[in-house]
């Protein structure tokens, strides 16, 4: 009896999970230990740790903080699941980006500016003030006035305020500057009456054209290039002034500083699309002068220590400031110099000690993001906590899984339950428990085919259990090129005056340690025009509404095909136009925004997640609703458009290029933004596949990847240079490497240790030079 109470502690149990594709999965998972969840990409296994067991926790956590704050937090739905036992408290370490804030840095997404701060404004000289004022996000503010004393007898006395904020007031904290063309803004021909504000959103019908109309500073039926001096500056640039028109208050302001708050102080990918498109054609941005892209104030970047200001520090690569900090002995600040060389060499062992402070967040990759979120878990003193992790080693070279693995280990040592999605064999080699789900992806998914150890899983007749072991051959024979890209002279971040010529009309693969310079190289020498098409993992533009129907131009052919049907206008069957659900706006979700905390969502219960109003659901075509399509996986929805009533050429013509790349589990409604940085790319790609590009450059396009579809992936990359195109790869996979004709291997290390080109040639000449980490590994793993 005992025994048996004691083995229900140890374990996480699960009973009847249905979450998204998952089939009643009932399983029970050892906890303090480290398990592997795998399968092929679609298979369930993000529905079952992140959907169903990390939501769970944290909707059990969220409801005890509701019963002390009377409805700050929001409900969350409970996941679909009969039971769930064992839980403890969830951290999420997952790929999701770190923020889209201009202001956010690698610096301040981590406690690490925090604390140079400090440090700072404890030892600065000369000393200028407390830690807002070496902080990029503090304005300076200073004030005087009257003020009235409530001591003994009541008295006013005038006084004066000050605060010494660090933010560099040019740019704002930002670090570059904007610069508008004023011919993108208006039509100077044209009167305001007549439309002359050429601004998304600025129609003279809505409450802007009551304002502009109606505020009395200028004659609105008069062509602007009319304006007096005074009024173009009241036009442009006015002040924010109270107002009435039509008996209404409202506010005036200026069309600059109203565009510098509406649009202009947002991450420009996080604006939709038809705004961004308005913001990169009338905005340049450049490097701040007055700062010098430092983002900080004068006062900040003079306070010195031991010659260093703090904006050489965040300038500094990591793994140069970890030294510069321990060099420093100062007892005053002892504790801060712990805690600060402690989150430094963090960044060094997880493997991104080439980073700066100053990096802006948005523009790490998902792999190094979630790297990053790691930093604060490193040493945590916490036990008994469930940490969940969405493929950690994404972006890491072979040579630098094996920190990571340190790192996973430790977490467990610890006390603490480490679940891990992964595709990688050697981390699934050091996993204490592993789980397997399948056998196919989306709907052919969702069950739980093997749970057990290592050991045992390379004895099973699974889809992992028969690739665990899998390695390629070299080719006997390489594609000769039909030219060359000549990139000169490439000094971009780290690199160091590279000069090398990438092959055409062969599939190159760029490889190199994370941090060597792989990226810089491709993205800033060779960029995305004249016949090149790169394909990243970056976020894809558009609103939280998007999904792969409305990114690829699916939905447009789908919509109509739904009005001819039905005798209806097409803009009912889009959830952002006429037949959006008014609770949800068409979003299927309610999004609360908590301010210092990350928002939630919940179904919305007008419209049950389905995005539109119950009228629009009436009308049907081959027997589904739009609803119901958009539902579809891609591979179901290929075969509904192929023929029939719902026969459709130009949208099968679409979902077969998705399916092509790999996605064919993927809904063609999922929002983008549950989609890995693998699955993003490759729907960027199945895109691209439509159009001209003669030179395809893809980063790390196996990300995401089980080791059964790596196959799949080298299919396609071969028809694409069958086809007549070029492919430029940079990848860590080292099946990818032996399958190229050509490889590139930067380094030797990263940051300022690489940067340059340590090896150019076939596959079978690195294997036999082992010259590089990189010729190493390979050559471990090639079958012989």
């Amino acid at each position: 009896m005992g025994r048996h109470a004691a083995d229900r502690h140890d374990l996480i149990r699960v009973t009847g999970a249905r979450e998204n594709n998952l089939k009643d999965v009932s399983i029970e998972l050892p906890k303090r230990r480290l398990t592997v969840f795998t399968g092929v990409s679609g298979s369930g296994k993000s529905s079952l740790v992140f959907s169903t067991i990390a939501a769970e926790s944290q909707r059990l956590i969220n409801e005890t903080y509701s019963s002390f704050v009377q409805g700050f937090m929001p409900a969350l739905a409970r996941p679909e699941v009969d039971r769930l036992e064992g839980l403890t408290t969830a951290l999420v370490v997952d790929q999701q980006r770190l923020g889209t804030d201009p202001r956010s840095t690698v610096g301040t997404a981590t406690d690490a500016n925090a604390m140079l701060r400090i440090l700072f404004s404890r030892l600065g000289q000369p000393h200028i003030g407390g830690p807002n004022a070496f902080s990029f996000n503090v304005p300076s503010v200073r004030a005087s006035g009257a003020i009235t004393v409530e001591r003994g007898n009541r008295s006013t006395v005038r006084a004066t305020f000050e605060r010494l904020g660090g933010m560099c007031p040019r740019c704002e904290g930002r670090g570059s500057v904007t610069e508008l063309d004023l011919t993108q803004l208006y039509d100077a021909d044209k009167s305001l009456a007549e439309g002359a504000i050429t601004v998304p959103g600025y129609s003279m019908d809505g409450w802007y054209g009551r304002i502009f109309l109606g505020c009395g500073f200028f004659d609105p039926d008069r062509p602007i290039k009319q304006f007096t001096k005074r009024e173009l500056a009241d036009f442009l640039h006015k002040e924010p002034t109270r107002i009435k028109v039509d008996g209404v208050n409202l506010t005036y302001e200026g069309l600059i500083p109203k565009l510098q708050k509406s649009m202009l102080a947002k991450d420009v990918d996080a604006l939709q699309p038809h705004v961004r498109a308005f913001v990169e054609r009338a905005v340049a941005f450049r490097t701040c002068p007055e700062c010098d892209g430092t983002r900080l104030a004068g006062p900040a970047r003079t306070a010195k220590v031991r010659g260093i200001s703090i904006a050489d520090a965040c300038a500094m690569q990591i793994s140069d400031l970890a030294e510069w900090v321990r060099g420093l002995d100062e007892p005053s600040v002892a504790p801060v110099l712990e805690g600060l060389r402690h989150a430094l060499d963090g960044f060094v062992r997880i493997g991104l000690g080439y980073l700066c402070l100053d990096r802006p967040a948005a523009t790490l990759s998902g792999g190094e993001a979630q790297r990053v979120k790691l930093v604060r878990h490193l040493g945590s003193p916490l036990t008994d906590v469930t940490y969940v992790f969405d493929e950690p080693t994404v972006g890491l070279h072979p040579h630098d899984i094996a920190r990571m693995h340190e790192l996973l280990l430790q977490l467990r040592d610890n006390g603490n339950t480490v679940l891990v999605i992964e595709h990688k064999p050697e981390t699934i080699a050091i996993a204490d428990h592993v789980v397997d789900l399948g056998p196919g992806a989306g709907s052919a998914g969702g069950q739980v085919m093997f749970a057990g150890t290592v050991a045992q899983l390379r004895e099973s007749d699974t889809v992992t259990g028969r690739h665990l072991a899998d390695r390629v051959a070299l080719k006997d024979a390489v594609r000769k090129p039909t030219g060359m890209l000549e990139i000169r002279g490439a000094n971009a971040n780290n690199l160091r005056d590279v000069d090398v010529d990438v092959p055409l009309g062969v599939l190159t693969v760029i490889t190199g340690v994370a941090g060597s310079g792989k990226s810089s190289l491709m993205h800033a020498s060779v960029p995305p025009g004249a016949g090149v098409v790169a394909v990243d993992q970056g976020t894809i533009k558009g609103s939280r509404r998007s999904n792969p129907a409305t990114y690829t131009g699916l939905l447009e052919p789908i919509r109509k095909a739904f009005a001819k049907a039905n005798g209806v206008k097409p803009a009912l069957f889009s959830a952002n136009s006429e037949g959006a659900c008014p609770t949800c706006n068409g979003a299927g979700v309610v999004y609360t925004d908590l301010g210092m905390m990350a928002g939630v969502s919940s179904v919305c219960d007008e419209c049950d997640g389905k995005r539109f109003e119950a009228s629009v659901l009436r009308y049907k075509l081959g027997g589904y609703d739009i609803s119901e399509v958009l539902a579809m996986p891609v591979t179901e929805a290929g075969a509904f458009f192929a023929d029939g009533e719902a026969r459709l050429p130009a949208a099968h013509a679409i979902l077969a290029r998705l399916a092509d790349v790999g996605l064919g589990y993927l809904g063609i409604g999922q929002p983008l933004a549950t989609l890995s940085g693998g699955e993003r790319q490759r729907l960027k790609l199945a895109t691209h596949m439509a159009g001209k590009g003669g030179v395809y450059v893809l980063d790390e396009p196996t990300s995401g990847l089980h080791l059964a579809d790596v196959e799949q992936l080298l299919g396609l990359l071969d028809r694409l240079v069958d086809a007549g195109k070029s492919v430029i790869v940079i990848e860590h996979h080292q099946a990818v490497m032996a399958h190229a004709d050509w490889i590139i291997d930067l380094g030797p290390g990263a940051g300022h240790d690489g940067g340059r080109v340590v090896f150019e040639g076939t596959p079978a000449q690195l294997v036999a030079a082992r010259s590089t980490v990189t010729g190493e590994h390979l050559a471990r793993y090639v079958a012989r």
